[in-house]
């Protein structure tokens, strides 16, 4: 019985230095031209005696403030503010920082869909919200966030995935690459640039079947498959379905007002070079398995097959429940 009080109790004390360490939110978002939602929450222990203070611009003032609001360990403030010109170009802190010795994750979200995330700690408690980022910034930015999109989808890499095992190498891959990326390109395109809109669900609930479809092809003789004959006319139509989910990602991410073209153009370049880089890197492991273990180059492709098979099925169920509500 001791044994478990101390125990308990250096558990408690871990628990409380860790929620005292735990890092503060400030979060700012634009509902006009000039006026702005301010959240603070911070831990109700500190470090210190010094407390955490946000410190906004000198043309911003208080309009209207909530009382403290307890959530969990952390204590939550919501306030109103009336900024003059704006945010851009001024300088947003913390006071108290470097004596907590902790750290703020700062969210700022402007209008048009413009944000800007930092952390302000002990090293850098401030933060200069700039401007809208120049040609050069947005080039690197976009395709770097292209990139990752289609690295983090898991889904749209299972569909490159079958493609390359339904055609294979050589010019049939690149013409059914090349119609998967047109294809989800006209829509990344005509979605982020209002064009139309989409039911959300319905749309997640098609990709997860354009899996489930091309795994059946997969599982069918070349000479039954009509689209195995005829691949660009799947790659292209299905790649209309996925240029709508990467068009979700971008609407989270936003465009910047100046750059809007040039930002949507090299987002789809980054999802082109991830794409083949994905590419690459499933024909180096195909050729490895062939010299390797040439004895069952045939027999491990069914593996990828019935993966395709397992997790698009079992996404078309939870896609499809979503739809139905």
């Amino acid at each position: 019985m001791r044994a478990w009080l101390v125990l308990i109790a250096a558990l408690s004390a871990f628990d409380v230095q860790a929620h005292r360490f735990a890092p503060s939110l400030l979060q700012i978002q634009q509902m006009t031209e000039d006026s702005f939602a301010v959240t603070w929450k911070t831990p109700i222990q500190t470090a210190s005696d010094v407390a955490l203070v946000p410190v906004l611009p000198e043309n911003c003032r208080d309009e209207e403030i909530s009382p403290w609001i307890q959530e969990g360990t952390g204590k939550l403030q919501q306030r109103r503010v009336r900024c003059e010109d704006g945010l851009i170009e001024r300088v947003i802190a913390v006071t108290g920082i470097p004596e907590n010795q902790s750290s703020v994750m700062l969210n700022i979200t402007l209008l048009e869909g413009v944000s800007h995330q930092a952390v302000l700690n002990p090293e850098a408690t401030s933060f200069r919200v700039p401007r809208e980022p120049n040609s050069q910034q947005v080039i690197g930015r976009y395709t770097v966030l292209g990139a990752e999109h289609i690295w983090a989808g898991i889904d749209h890499l299972f569909f490159v995935l079958g493609l390359l095992l339904l055609v294979g190498g050589g010019s049939r891959l690149i013409w059914t690459i090349t119609a998967f990326t047109a294809g989800h390109s006209v829509t990344l395109a005509m979605v982020t640039l209002g064009v139309f809109d989409y039911p959300v669900a319905l749309i997640e609930f098609l990709i997860a079947f354009s899996i489930f479809v091309l795994a059946i092809e997969l599982t069918r003789e070349r000479e039954q498959s009509k689209l195995w004959r005829h691949p660009w006319w799947l790659a292209g139509g299905f790649g209309l379905l996925h240029g709508m989910g990467f068009a979700g990602a971008l609407a989270d991410t936003g465009l910047p007002q100046a750059n809007a073209p040039l930002a949507l153009l090299f987002f789809n370049i980054g999802i082109e070079a991830g794409q083949l880089a994905f590419i690459a890197v499933l024909l180096g492991l195909g050729f490895l398995a062939r010299r390797l273990l040439p004895a069952y180059s045939a027999s491990w492709v069914q593996l990828p097959v019935a993966v395709l098979g397992i997790a698009s099925a079992m996404w078309c169920i939870e896609r499809g429940l979503e739809v139905l509500g």
